[in-house]
């Protein structure tokens, strides 16, 4: 299995233990090294980067960091994307998130920024990982306007958005939240396994009430795509190892 979405650096100290557990169970791991508070780009580099070849990064901009619209953090994210660009299988995660925005100026930095690394994903040829929350319709519209390709990580969105996302060939993420929100079932039963990814988004959205997520856990959301579309699990498993091989152009070892 291949978990499309982590965030290993998000358990510090824990992180080389999680990562050396996961490898038992999982053939690579996709970690999106976001900027985000505290969490800068360069030092969550630097703790993985000895786990390159089972971890794959990507690089970008989280949108609740965006609304502040700090220009000079964003020039530095992407000096170092432009450094890395030959490292990474995409630019991301970047986006809209619309939940935490408290104003439209907040808002319009999310816009601008997100906008801004688009762009970047155009100049450089690389696929991009999408953010979006309470806002996947105008995400999606920027996207298509752009022209890149891309991967709707944790889908929480409408069935309907879904179908046209898959119909322009992207890629949409079911995660481990499959077990407790009905948007996400509701997609995952309704599009076609060929168009779906299966991630954890850990050490958030865990399957299991009290305990902390973690990427070996994509099991859960393999399990619940099979269940939904009454398929076997080991075609959810082949399926969507498959199409994240391809999206991001994995080079995993057989």
């Amino acid at each position: 299995m291949i978990d499309a979405h982590a965030h290993f650096e998000f358990y510090k100290k824990d992180a080389p233990k999680v990562i050396e557990e996961c490898r038992k169970e999982l053939r690579a791991v996709v970690d999106s090294i976001t900027e985000y508070r505290k969490a800068h780009v360069w030092k969550s580099w630097e703790l993985l980067r000895p786990y390159f070849g089972f971890i794959f990064p990507t690089l970008g901009y989280h949108p609740n960091e965006a609304r502040r619209g700090n220009w000079e953090k964003v020039r530095k994210v992407e000096d170092f994307i432009r450094e890395h660009s030959k490292e990474i299988v995409a630019i991301g995660e970047i986006g809209l998130d619309y939940h935490y925005a408290e104003n439209k100026a907040q808002r319009e930095n999310q816009r601008e920024i997100f906008r801004h690394f688009l762009e970047l994903a155009v100049e450089l040829d690389l696929p991009v990982v999408i953010h979006a929350r309470e806002a996947e319709e105008e995400a999606y519209e920027l996207v298509q306007k752009a022209g890149v390709k891309a991967y709707f990580h944790s889908y929480a969105g409408s069935v309907e958005l879904a179908k046209e996302i898959a119909e322009n060939d992207h890629v949409i993420g079911i995660n481990t939240g499959i077990v407790f929100i009905p948007e996400v079932k509701a997609v995952a039963e309704a599009i076609d396994v060929d168009y779906l990814l299966a991630e954890t988004d850990s050490p958030y959205m865990s399957p299991f009430k009290g305990q902390r997520n973690v990427p070996c856990n994509v099991r859960v959301a393999v399990e619940w795509i099979a269940k939904l579309q009454g398929l076997e699990f080991e075609e959810v498993e082949r399926e969507t190892e498959k199409k994240a091989v391809e999206f991001f152009a994995l080079e995993v070892k057989a």
